[in-house]
Order: structure tokens, then C-alpha cells, then sequence
């Protein structure tokens, strides 16, 4: 049964990998494709459709930025484009994978693979050290961790010199990076991330998305595109295009963004609310 199973994997493995291309539209090529996408939760007796119909696409070497008032979708829709979460309705195709079609072990592998992603929970384990939480992914994975992307992955992210470091031993944005790190240590081809500077200061944020947009299309490094989550204007600047929602729906976007354009439209968000 174990060599059966193996097999499996591996030829789901090989199947996943050679669908990873970037389809063409008419303009750039898109990392990540959705459409109609729907999601509906229960919470008690109450309905809430966290996504309502939403249509939209992640170009390849685009950086894209995610808001809206509390409750408009963000997380939602960054956790089902990335294959955390299932839409009850709607597509979902990265790098020409159409997520909706695949099952538990090809979406596993598609993730392992080929998507990086950071939560705004930290979730280091406290016993292994800032290399060890790195390099986690790639033991689960079954692979024998490359001592140095590790450390480049850590220096990519400031923190070479705290390799040996518990999470205890490290503060909360120092912790924030190392999983920053763990999350590109494998080169995803997309890096989605929730809140990636939540627990930085100003001047760690800002050397961080400096960093991101490095290698964002950097020789050899496999990175195509970036989606995050933000509710901070100073940081949605740094993307190439903040795209807005609200009750679950686009309601807009900016190419190109100031810190105060994206504050303005933020601030007319919240007083549709009132």
C-alpha cells in the first residue's frame, strides 16, 4: 500500500508541475485567473456571502494589493486564490490549474509547489530554531533542505545573523519574517500574504516590500507574482495596483497608487457603510 500511494503522488506531482504556465490574455500574462467567484458562510442561523461574484486577474510580474472595510472579503478571497479555502462557486486557475478540478493531494502538491503564502498568525513552531521553521516546509515535502536557500531566504528577509534563534528569542516582527521566509524558501511561483507588515515597524515594512519587489521577477528566482492583504495605504503603495472591495464585491481599483489616493478611496468605503 505504501509504494502504491507513492505512486499516485507522483504522477499527480508531474501533472501539476507541467500545467504551470501563465495563460496569455490580451494584455500581460496572468498568474492567477478567477471568475464568479462565490462563497457563502453560516454564522448561527445567519447567512454571509464573503465573496459575491468576484471576477479578476493577478498579471505575471504584478504586484497587487487587496483592500476594503473589515468584513468586504480580503481574507476570503486571498485564501480560496490560493487553494486554503474552497468557493462554492466560481474558477480559480494558477499558472493555467484550474483549482476547482483538482482534489485534496494534486491541490496539496499545487500549493507545496508552486504557492507561497503568509498568514498574519506568526505559526512558528517555538523547539526549531529561525533556519529550522524555514526549512520545515521542504522536510514535509520530503526533501532534503539546501542549507543555502535557507540562508539566502533568511537574508532575503534581514535575518541572516538569526539562524540559530528560537521564536522566543526573536521579536514579533522578527518572527513575521521568518515566516516571510519559510513561505519563500520553496520560490513559489505567487506569494499571497495576509497582512505581511501587521507586526513590523514603519522602517522594516518599508525595507521588507522593497524586498519582496526585488525578487519579484528576479533571475532564478521563480517569483511572478504577489497578492497581499493590507489595511494600511503607506504600505498598499508599494503595489503596482490596489483593487477594493466591499460586502464581498470589486468596487474599484488603482494603478499606480499614492499612500493619500488609496486613503481617500478607503475613507469613502467606510462612509458607504454609515
Amino acid at each position: 500500500m505504501r509504494g502504491k500511494s507513492s505512486d499516485v503522488d507522483v504522477s499527480t506531482e508531474v501533472r501539476v508541475q507541467e500545467q504551470w504556465e501563465p495563460a496569455s490574455g490580451s494584455g500581460r500574462p496572468e498568474a492567477v485567473q478567477i471568475t464568479g467567484l462565490t462563497r457563502t458562510y453560516r454564522t448561527g442561523g445567519t447567512e454571509v456571502r464573503a465573496l459575491d461574484g468576484v471576477s479578476i486577474t493577478f498579471p505575471v510580474g504584478a504586484f497587487t494589493a487587496i483592500m476594503g472595510p473589515s468584513g468586504s472579503g480580503k481574507s476570503t478571497l486571498l485564501q480560496c486564490a490560493a487553494g486554503l479555502d474552497r468557493p462554492d462557486s466560481g474558477r480559480v486557475v494558477v499558472g493555467g490549474t484550474d483549482l476547482t478540478g483538482l482534489d485534496e493531494t494534486a491541490l496539496t502538491l499545487l500549493r507545496r509547489d508552486h504557492i507561497g503564502f503568509v498568514f498574519q498568525a506568526f505559526n512558528l513552531l517555538p523547539s526549531l530554531t529561525a533556519a529550522q521553521n524555514v526549512e520545515l516546509p521542504l522536510r514535509l515535502a520530503g526533501r532534503r533542505p539546501d542549507r543555502d536557500l535557507v540562508a539566502r531566504a533568511l537574508a532575503d528577509v534581514g535575518l541572516a545573523d538569526r539562524a540559530g534563534h528560537r521564536p522566543n528569542q526573536l521579536s514579533g516582527g522578527q518572527q513575521q519574517r521568518v515566516a516571510i521566509a519559510r513561505a519563500l524558501v520553496a520560490r513559489p511561483a505567487v506569494l499571497f500574504a495576509d497582512e505581511p507588515t501587521g507586526a513590523l515597524d514603519a522602517t522594516t515594512g518599508r525595507e521588507l516590500l522593497t524586498t519582496l519587489r526585488d525578487l519579484l521577477g528576479a533571475p532564478g528566482g521563480g517569483l511572478h507574482s504577489i497578492v497581499m492583504v493590507t489595511h494600511d495605504p503607506v504600505v498598499a503603495a508599494h503595489a503596482d495596483r490596489v483593487v477594493f472591495l466591499a460586502d464581498g464585491r470589486l468596487v474599484g481599483e488603482l494603478t499606480e497608487p499614492t499612500a493619500a489616493q488609496v486613503a481617500a478611496r478607503m475613507t469613502g468605503l467606510e462612509s458607504d457603510r454609515c
